[in-house]
């Protein structure tokens, strides 16, 4: 990460955190008078090929021990009802401005993967990983909504690993690894930008 892109990081999460602290506290309250604890879903993923850290949302699915993989239409009956609101918004993701102060991702680049996508396809995420991780991208942008109707459908565990695996992936990696040769500090602001209108004008 350069300088530049880690100073802008650093910026933009200050002042988010200071603007977003009020709804923040008021979403941890409500899921704790609502839901119960735990308030925090907390994950490995990985940041690069092989140092993980713990990822931090807000908890929007009932609580399985068992839970593993990505989410396919086999998990959507754990979305709790406040869970699909903060989906919807993306307000569970408040919580990773955390991540970024403490250097883990970055507001720009691909989504943090899980370990177990890591051992799978060590030489995707090994290119698609020398970029730092982040919030949002070129294929959270291009390909989330894509992505949620490929694995909407899937009924089983196993569905849902063969379709995300073979299909989501690779194309993933592709865009990830087309941002990683044009990424520049205003290229990420721009890509901020559109994920924030994007969520006005879908909402």
């Amino acid at each position: 990460m350069t300088s530049a892109k880690r100073l802008t990081d650093l910026i933009c999460a200050a002042l988010l955190a200071v603007v977003l602290l009020p709804v923040g506290v008021l979403i941890a309250a409500v899921l704790l008078i609502k839901e119960g604890r735990p308030i925090f879903y907390i994950s490995e993923r990985m940041k690069s090929v092989d140092e993980g850290f713990q990822l931090w949302k807000f908890r929007t699915m009932s609580v399985d021990p068992a839970d593993s993989g990505v989410s396919g239409g086999d998990k959507s009956s754990r979305i709790t009802p406040a869970g699909q609101f903060l989906r919807r918004h993306r307000l569970d993701e408040i919580p990773q401005l955390w991540n970024v102060l403490r250097g883990d991702i970055s507001f720009v680049g691909p989504r943090p993967p899980l370990r177990r996508y890591v051992e799978q396809f060590p030489e995707i995420y090994h290119e698609v990983l020398k970029s730092r991780p982040g919030i949002t991208g070129m294929a959270t942008l291009a390909y989330h909504r894509t992505e949620e109707q490929l694995l909407a459908p899937c009924q089983t565990a196993e569905e849902t690993e063969a379709v995300y695996t073979k299909r989501c992936v690779p194309r993933k990696a592709r865009l990830d690894l087309i941002y990683a040769q044009r990424r520049t500090v205003c290229g990420d602001l721009k890509l901020m930008l559109a994920t924030v209108f994007r969520r006005i004008s879908l909402h």
